[in-house]
Formats: structure tokens, C-alpha cells, sequence
């Protein structure tokens, strides 16, 4: 979605990465020439320059400056790239559990004073050309950023994020719209209509039920516990909502006072646009600021002198086994992270001691059984001036509870007396060294997320740019041996820990039922005071809800030309075509696509499945996870995984599924492999694929065993994906009845999915899995072949093009050039058509999806009908489904390659009403008068995706993956520039109007009464219905309590 609270991953390669340059070596000089820029101690434009720094490795030079007037910071980045990034950031320390910076981060960017409209940051998606807009909202700072090749939508976006950031209205309804307000649930049921729980008073706000969201993931609840208790001195900055509806208007506007301020701001630039330029208006918009005395207060964590132990109640996972509820984890507080090259080095250690199937703490602790996968706190985490090294486990049995943390202790001592092999920490450095060569098309706002973090704790982003530098100090330290050793002895060889578990409470959702219930009570019982009668408070509040009703509905049609926008005359109408080359190898049709890689040569191979049954299909997802789990007869994963950080820069295989160009009833389907090497690593790189796919053991006296693990850690992380993405999942159920292809992704990675792996992951250990290993095996047999059924590409240097070929041929040469695929033995009966499916799922929120069949890719209609998606996502839905129903977000999309049109809503409070709005979508976009205006911002939207920058190594991809060719991509790109009000009124009518009976709905959350067989919905059960309904049965039962005034 466009804004998150963001809670910061950790992630168990918690290394330095970066990208290569994008053009050429003449560019880079010109750009980032030292003699081109002022001398350090220069003003310029109301800065000072403090520092300069060239970094070669990364082709880039940074200059950090200072503004004279208010003291902001400002780091630019000169590099000979176009896609060019802005952000603007606060230290945003959160004073209380209220979300108060999280609310700010929404209300920001609702009006300012400059550019005085309802909302102008989502107004600004559709009048521009960027690839990336949004804001964040971290534990400590609040960032602003967003990315664009054109310089005059650079220009635009940030005159409009300075505005809103440093000038906004902050008007109360925005506060109670974006943040929290009580209101009729159903606002526009009138008098003698509707039922008695339209007119209920329910708890509202964007923000309010997105945290109520959030908090239905139970990975995301672990997390936010865990950072209570390590950080007390850091509140939760998205908001809890037990805590939001205590935040008034005024305190957001003094938090805003305090805190977004020039002289508490940190301002970055990136890209190939003069520095001159940005200096001139960011001087501009902060010199009427005058320096002031901030918070910039860097917090720290509790004191770790002695053994601390924290239990705190969490909710039940469905999708587990009853006796698996616990999480828990051990933690160590680490040194400073502005040592950039400890910093970095514990990064090391972390990787060697956490990452990969073989690494010493999976093997000890998931191999082991003592849990399902890593909690969600596991890795190093240095976004803080402290570091923070946490090792935990899921799915863990309350008797194992302590036994985790003797298994984690155990392991580090057993892992300081080995050592480290030295093969693995050249994996590592070779995974580095690799990420410098690799050519990505969003370097910048990779940057800018890395640095921004330890920019506002402390950490010299300077250092942090100067890569080389840092592995140079690092291998040094390593030489003169036992470094690493070294480091586990300072910090984790030691019982300074923290001990944080979560255990399971039956009663977690019915006392969060009966917490906001009772809040309410509170909270009307406020308002009541303030009138004569409960009859005068409840007409107050409805009128209330009908007067933000009424601002809403006059901001649709709302003078926006204040606004400034790029136009729809600056996008090229011919698209640029990139040169490909097809021959042979023997039968197998081979892309190239020669550009400069930067001596890197990229690989994907398409193994075509035709005929496939539907009880392989559905197992292929764990053949790729088993393939890269089993090791083969005489090779162990860990070796396997050695040699693919020596080798490579990383392969994967996974299924591939596309439906043609031509036909919604003709797709394709098989098993994608990819990876990239150095050019002299080809050979290894293909060989390594080779032993992955087909010398995998699964007859392996433990393959069963590593088989359970890879379903149970699955199913462990399944229902917090479903609660991150429901949105996502809902699209996918409702569009699987719709055509072939909808219904092979839902198969493969969606609810569908989800249900098989439970059923898997449900298994006793004295219930065989010989079945599945059979079926596995069968994948095996027929996974990949050197026959026409192969297709692969290659992107490289034309210097390697010959020598890649010999090694594909090489490659080939030892595949089987003849497999079977196995005849169907049962037969599964299609998704319903015309169905609306609900599943029951324990969340405080909704999911939901409508979708309809429309037409093939080369269609006419298709154009027309991506413009509708976006007319009706910024014209209609966002506005009735998240600033009226409250939802998180809302909106259309049309899915050109596989012909399908879909509405959808997410964390959504009332999704009966966002039903309503969907089915009623289609007459609304037929009837109103489409202007010029409301066409040329729907095609600029359309083209952000389609003008993104892209990388190297996807040039080409396009033809190759789905069959789309530049003749069929500049017919459709012509079309959509060409689209009229008329055509996008006749596809409204042809597929939302008179097909909308055709249409498939899903919708997940907690079950109503009206989700019942009498109006229509087929209740689905994932395989944890009795769990759903228990918990449900307790929540229902203390609705009725909910006091009305």
C-alpha cells in the first residue's frame, strides 16, 4: 500500500549490498567529477559543503552539506543514473503508544499551504511519471521519498512534498478521517432503513484499522512486544489501537510543531540532475525557517548487566499444531553501529551462523525440531546506534521453551571452538562482490533505504558509502585469525540476554473484543456528557459522520489545478526496443540479449509441462523449496550452498505459469530457473543447476524428515502472509474460476496452497509421507530435458557471448533428451464460477476481491479497460472504500496478459458496503462524463509501470516469459495513448455492467451472519475451520455487549 508503519525485517544476511553503475564510464566521470562540485568549506545557495567523498566501487561521489539558516542535513548523490530520488526525513521519537508520528505521516500529506487541496499526495499519483512514491513510518524517523527519470515531474514532486511535509493544513477532519473518529457504522442508511447494526457506533480511521490489521499479524505482534520490552524508551509509532483513540487533533498538531521542523530534517538527492538546481529550491522552501532546538534524542535499550526473562500473552495459530504455540528468542546488545566495520563484520558472523540449511543454527535448532523457522526478531539488527543480535524460533512446544535457548547456547560455543571454515566466509565476499557488479534500475532508493536508518542514530553515511573500504578493514581483521571467533566471545558468549517468549492465550481475541468494547462504552460515555440525552450524543456523532461524508464528496470534484503535473505529450509514443538474437542448441531455442553487464551473464531456462496433473502441480512449490533443501547422494546442502555463494551470484528454480497473448484459454506452464555468475563461473553455475534439479536424494535416510521441517515452516509463516497480503490472496481465489491460467496460480500459491500445505504440515511424525516423496520423485523425472520443450536465455557482454554458448551446449549435452510426464490419476473439479467464497480467518479486518473474464492481450478492449482500472482506483474506489469506509486501501486493476478485470479492498472494516461499492462501480464509471483531464491522469499512471527503468538483466524477459513481442507491446502502447471517453464507457458497460453477474468474489476475515448459504456465499474452509470458529464464538458472543448511547 501507498503508507506503512513500518516495522524494520530483520534479515539473516544482514550484509552491505549494492548495485553497479547504469551507464557507461564516460558518464561517470562527467557526473561524478570532484573539480565539478564546490570545495569543501564553499557556500552555495544557503549551504555549506562539510564533506566530499568519491566512491569509485559504487561509481558515485557524495557531498554532504549543511543549510546555513536552520542546520538541516543534506546528503547528494551524484551518479550517472536518471531514475533520480528525493527524500525528506524527520527524527519522529514517539512519545506515547498513540501512533502519533504514524497518523502525522497520513495527515502530512492530506493539504498544504502551498498546494491547498483534499489530499494532494494521492491527487499527484495519476499527474505523474514517477516509479516510486510513498512514505514511511519507522520506530524512530518519518521518510518522505519518492523516484522519477523526468526532471520535470523531479521537480514537481518535490515542490509538493516540501510543501506538505513543512506546510500542512493539519485540519481536523483529515485527523479524524486518517486517524480515529466513533461513527455510525453505516452512515447512509436512513431513517426506518437498514438494520440496528448500521446505526451500532463503531470505532473509524484509516490508520485505526490499518493498526488493527497490522496487530492480526502475529509475527508483527511478537515483534512490537519484543521492542516494548528491549526499547521502552521507543513507543510503538504506527500506533496500537488500544492506544490511538487517545490521541486528540492538537497534540498531532504540536507533534508536527516539535518535530518537523528544517533543523530536525535530513534531506537526500540521488541521481544524474545538477546539484545546483536542488540546492536553489530546497534553500528556498527552509529558508523562511529559522534554527531551533530539536529532539534528536537517539534512544537506547534496556540495560543487559544480568538475565532478564518477559512471557507476554499472543494469539493462537490456526494453521499449527496445538502444542506448537510458543515463539521465543534469546537476545545480546552489541556495540555501537557507527563502527562501521564491526558493524559489518557482525553482519558476517550472522550470516555464517543463521543463513542457508546448513548453517550451525538451523541445523541445531529447525533440523532439531525444536520449532518451525526463525522468529521474526532473528538476525542482526543495526538500524539503531546499538546493535541488536536476537536467534528465535516459531511453532515452538512449551516444554522446548527452554531448551531453545540451551540449543542456542550450546551451538555458540560449539561453533567458537570449531571455528569458521574459510570457504564460507569467501562465499560471502564473493555474494558481495557480485552485488558491486550487478545492475539494478532502483540503486537509489536502495541507497536511501540503507543509509537513512543509521543516518538518524548516528552512523556517518559517509562511511557507510565507503564499501571497499570497509570489506578491505574487514579482511585485514580476519587475516591475523580468530576475528569472528573473537566477536562471539565480546558479545554472545555471555548470559547478558534477554528471553522474550510469546505463549499462546485462548483468550487473546475475545479479550481484545472485549478491550475495544469497553473502550467504546468509555469513549461514547465522554461524548455523552457533553449532551442532554444518549438520543442528542447519537444524533451528534451521525451528524458528525454525515459532515466528513459531505468534505469527502466535495473533494471529488475539487479544483486540482494548483497541482502541477507532467502531461501525457511527454511520453514517447514509440517504445525503445532492445536488439535479441534467437538461435538453436540442438532442439532447445535459445534468447540472447548482449548488452554491458559488467562481466556478468545472466541465465533463465523454461522447462514447458504440458498435461500436468493437478496432484503434481500442486506439489511442484515444495519440489523447488526440497531441491534446494535434500543435497544429493554425495553432496550435503551445506555444500550445495557453499558452492552456490563461490559460484554464483544466487539460482533459484520455481513454477512458471502464463497465459498467451492471443487466447484466454491457451496458457503455458513448467518449472523457471535462473541465476547469474561472473563469466567464468558459467560453467559451475549451469553445473550447480544441473545437480539441484536432478541428483536431488529424495530416498535419503533423512529426506522425509527435512520434507516435514520445509511444510511445517510453511505453514507457520502462512496465516501472517495471508494477513500482510489479503488482499493479494483474494484476487487470486476470485480469479481462479475465471480462466486456465487464474486457476494454476491459485493451485500453486494461493489459498489453495495454503489448505494443501496445512494438510501436509498436519501430518503425525508416524504418518508416512511416502506418498509425497513418490509424486516429488515423479517432478523429478520429467523437471527439466535437453528437447524442444527447453527454452532458455541468456544476457551478457558480446566478449562472452561464445563462451556462454559453449557452456550452455556443455550443459545441455548432459540433460535427458527424452521424459515423460505422468497421466493424470484423479481429477479435481474446477473453482465455481459466478461464486462468492468467504474464508473464515482471525482477523480483526477484511479482505476482498471481485474479478471478471474481459479479453486476450491483443484485444482492443484491453487498453480502455487499463484506463478504466485506473479512473475507477483514483476517482471512485479510494475514495468510497478508504476515506469513507475507513479501509486501508482500495482500489481496480485489469491484468492485460490474462484478460481479467478485478476490484479489491484491504484491511477493510465493512467490506459488505465495499461490495456494494464494487458492484455498483461499473454504472458509475458508464455514466459520468470523463473529461480530457481525468483520461490524460489516468495514462500517466498507466505509464509509470510501463516507462519504469528497468534492469539489464530484465531486457528481454518480456518476449521470452509470456510471449509478448515489441510489435504486440507498441500496438497496445499506441492504443492506450489513444484511448477515449467513450471507449472506457463502453467497457465499463460490456464487462462491470452486463457481465458483473459473471463476476467471482472472495472476501477473508472473521465470519458474520452474513455469510450464510441464504444470500449466496459458500463459506471455505482452509483446513482450520474448528479453530476459527471457536475463537469466533467467543468474539461473537461479546459483540452484544457493545454499549450504545
Amino acid at each position: 500500500m501507498l503508507r506503512s508503519a513500518r516495522w524494520p525485517l530483520r534479515t539473516r544476511r544482514n550484509l552491505p549490498s549494492a548495485t553497479s553503475p547504469i551507464s557507461s564510464r564516460r558518464g561517470y566521470a562527467a557526473i561524478t567529477d570532484i573539480s565539478s562540485f564546490p570545495k569543501v568549506g564553499e557556500h552555495l545557495h544557503g549551504f555549506t559543503l562539510k564533506r566530499i567523498k568519491q566512491v569509485p566501487e559504487l561509481e558515485l561521489t557524495a557531498l554532504q552539506l549543511q543549510h546555513d539558516k536552520t542546520g538541516a542535513d543534506y546528503l547528494h548523490i551524484a551518479r550517472d543514473d536518471s531514475n533520480n530520488v528525493f527524500s525528506i526525513g524527520f527524527k519522529t521519537n514517539p512519545p506515547d503508544d498513540t501512533g502519533v508520528p504514524h497518523i502525522l505521516e497520513h495527515t502530512t500529506l492530506c493539504g498544504s499551504k502551498k498546494y491547498p487541496v483534499r489530499d494532494p499526495f494521492f491527487k499527484m499519483l495519476p499527474r505523474t511519471l514517477s516509479n516510486f512514491m510513498n512514505a514511511f513510518t519507522s520506530s524512530d524517523h518519518t521518510t518522505y521519498p519518492f523516484a522519477t527519470t523526468n526532471p520535470q515531474d523531479f521537480r514537481n514532486l518535490m515542490s509538493v512534498y516540501l510543501d506538505a511535509t513543512l506546510h500542512p493544513l493539519l485540519q481536523e477532519n483529515d485527523f479524524t478521517q486518517e486517524g480515529w473518529r466513533i461513527g455510525p457504522e453505516n452512515p447512509l442508511v436512513g431513517e426506518g432503513e437498514g438494520s440496528e447494526s448500521d446505526k451500532r457506533l463503531v470505532f473509524k480511521g484509516v490508520v485505526y484499522n490499518e493498526m488493527k490489521g497490522q496487530m492480526s499479524d502475529a509475527g508483527y505482534l511478537y515483534y512490537i512486544r519484543f521492542q516494548d520490552h528491549l526499547f521502552p524508551a521507543i513507543n510503538n509509532s504506527g500506533g496500537d489501537p488500544q492506544k490511538i483513540t487517545d490521541l486528540t487533533w492538537e497534540q498531532l498538531r504540536k507533534f508536527h510543531g516539535d518535530h518537523y521542523h528544517p533543523s530536525n530534517a535530513k534531506l537526500l538527492t540521488y541521481g544524474n540532475m545538477p546539484l545546483e538546481g536542488h540546492l536553489k529550491e530546497i534553500d528556498a522552501r527552509l529558508n523562511g525557517f529559522e534554527k531551533i532546538t530539536v529532539d534528536q534524542d537517539i534512544k537506547s535499550p534496556i540495560n543487559l548487566d544480568e538475565p532478564k526473562h518477559i512471557v507476554v500473552p499472543g494469539p493462537l495459530d490456526p494453521l499449527m499444531p496445538p502444542d506448537r504455540q510458543h515463539k521465543t528468542s534469546v537476545t545480546w546488545l552489541m556495540g555501537d553501529t557507527a563502527d562501521v566495520v564491526e558493524n559489518f563484520s557482525l553482519g558476517v558472523l550472522s550470516n555464517l551462523l543463521m543463513d542457508g540449511y546448513g548453517s550451525p543454527l538451523y541445523r541445531n535448532l529447525i533440523e532439531n525440531g525444536l520449532g518451525a523457522d526463525f522468529s521474526p526478531n532473528t538476525g542482526y539488527d543495526s538500524a539503531g546506534m546499538r546493535g541488536v543480535f536476537s536467534i528465535g524460533l516459531t511453532a515452538v512446544k512449551e516444554e522446548d521453551v527452554p531448551k531453545v535457548r540451551e540449543a542456542i547456547a550450546g551451538t555458540l560455543l560449539e561453533v567458537r571452538e570449531k571455528g569458521f571454515d574459510q570457504i564460507k566466509v569467501d562465499g560471502i565476499l564473493h555474494q558481495l562482490e557480485l552485488s558491486l557488479k550487478h545492475k539494478t534500475a532502483h540503486f537509489g532508493m536502495g541507497i536511501m533505504q540503507r543509509l537513512k536508518p543509521g543516518w538518524f542514530n548516528g552512523v556517518d553515511p559517509m562511511q557507510s558509502l565507503a564499501w571497499k573500504e570497509t570489506v578491505a578493514a574487514f579482511k585485514e581483521r580476519h587475516a591475523k585469525g580468530d576475528y569472528l571467533q573473537s566477536l562471539l566471545d565480546k558479545y554472545l558468549l555471555n548470559d547478558r540476554t534477554l528471553t522474550f517468549t510469546m505463549a499462546p492465550s485462548e483468550s487473546f481475541s475475545r479479550e481484545l473484543t472485549d478491550e475495544e468494547n469497553k473502550r467504546l462504552a468509555e469513549k461514547i460515555g465522554e461524548a455523552t456528557k457533553q449532551f442532554s440525552s444518549e438520543q442528542e450524543a447519537q444524533a451528534y456523532l451521525e451528524k458528525r459522520e454525515l459532515e466528513l461524508l459531505e468534505v469527502q464528496e466535495k473533494a471529488r470534484n475539487q479544483d486540482l489545478s494548483c497541482l502541477p503535473t507532467v502531461h501525457v505529450k511527454d511520453i514517447p509514443r514509440q517504445k525503445e526496443r532492445y536488439p535479441l538474437r534467437h538461435n538453436e542448441i540442438g532442439a532447445v531455442k535459445v534468447q540472447w540479449r548482449e548488452a554491458p553487464t559488467n562481466g556478468l551473464t545472466y541465465f533463465r531456462g523454461i522447462q514447458k509441462f504440458e498435461h500436468l496433473p493437478n496432484e503434481l502441480r500442486e506439489l511442484i512449490p515444495l519440489f523447488t523449496s526440497a531441491i534446494m533443501r535434500l543435497g544429493t547422494r554425495d553432496k550435503t546442502m551445506e555444500q550445495l550452498e557453499e558452492m552456490i555463494k563461490l559460484k554464483t551470484g544466487g539460482v533459484s528454480v520455481g513454477y512458471h505459469s502464463t497465459p498467451s497473448p492471443l487466447s484466454l484459454t491457451t496458457f503455458h506452464e513448467g518449472l523457471s530457473f535462473s541465476g547469474y555468475a561472473l563469466d567464468q563461473n558459467v560453467s559451475g553455475m549451469f553445473d550447480l543447476i544441473r545437480t539441484l534439479i536432478i541428483e536431488t536424494d529424495f530416498d535419503g535416510p533423512d529426506a522425509q524428515q527435512k520434507i516435514r521441517e520445509l511444510v511445517q515452516a510453511s505453514a507457520s509463516g502462512a496465516i501472517n502472509s495471508i494477513a500482510e497480503s489479503g488482499h493479494s490472496y483474494a484476487r487470486t481465489y476470485a480469479e481462479a474460476s475465471l480462466t486456465p491460467a487464474g486457476n494454476l496460480i491459485e493451485q500453486t500459491s494461493g489459498l489453495t496452497q495454503v489448505k494443501f500445505t496445512n494438510a501436509l504440515a498436519s501430518r503425525t511424525p508416524a504418518e508416512s509421507l511416502n506418498d509425497v516423496v513418490e509424486k516429488l520423485k515423479a517432478i523429478q523425472s520429467f523437471a527439466i530435458s535437453n528437447n524442444d520443450t527447453l527454452r532458455v536465455a541468456l544476457t551478457c557482454g558480446n566478449e562472452s557471448s561464445s563462451s556462454n554458448q559453449e557452456a550452455l551446449r556443455r550443459f545441455l549435452d548432459t540433460l535427458p533428451s527424452t521424459v515423460s510426464i505422468p497421466a493424470p490419476t484423479t481429477t479435481q473439479s474446477p473453482y465455481p464460477r459466478n461464486s462468492k467464497s468467504f474464508f473464515p480467518l482471525p482477523y480483526q479486518v477484511y479482505y476482498s476481491a471481485k474479478a471478471v473474464q474481459t479479453v486476450p492481450y491483443v484485444d482492443a478492449s484491453g487498453a480502455p479497460l487499463e484506463i478504466l482500472a485506473q479512473l475507477l482506483t483514483h476517482k471512485h474506489l479510494h475514495h468510497e472504500i478508504r476515506e469513507k469506509g475507513g479501509a486501508y486501501g482500495g482500489g481496480a486493476y485489469a491484468r492485460g496478459l490474462g484478460g481479467l478485470f478485478g476490484m479489491y479492498s484491504y484491511r477493510d472494516p465493512n467490506p459488505q458496503n465495499t461490495m456494494k461499492i464494487m458492484s455498483e462501480a461499473g454504472e458509475w464509471a458508464r455514466d459520468r462524463t470523463w473529461t480530457a483531464q481525468d483520461l490524460e491522469e489516468a495514462k500517466l499512471s498507466v505509464f509509470q509501470g510501463y516507462d519504469a527503468p528497468q534492469s539489464v538483466s530484465r531486457e528481454g524477459m518480456r518476449l521470452f516469459l509470456s510471449g509478448v513481442s515489441d510489435d504486440m507491446l507498441q500496438t497496445r502502447r499506441e492504443r492506450l495513448l489513444d484511448v477515449t471517453a467513450e471507449q472506457v464507457q463502453s467497457v465499463a458497460d460490456k464487462f462491470l455492467v452486463q457481465r458483473i453477474s459473471e463476476s467471482s468474489t472472495a472476501i477473508l476475515g472473521e465470519k458474520k451472519d452474513w455469510a450464510t448459504d441464504e444470500n449466496g456465499w459458500r463459506v471455505r474452509d482452509l483446513g482450520m475451520a474448528e479453530k476459527v470458529e471457536q475463537t469466533e464464538q467467543q468474539d461473537t458472543d461479546e459483540l452484544g455487549a457493545a454499549v450504545q448511547p
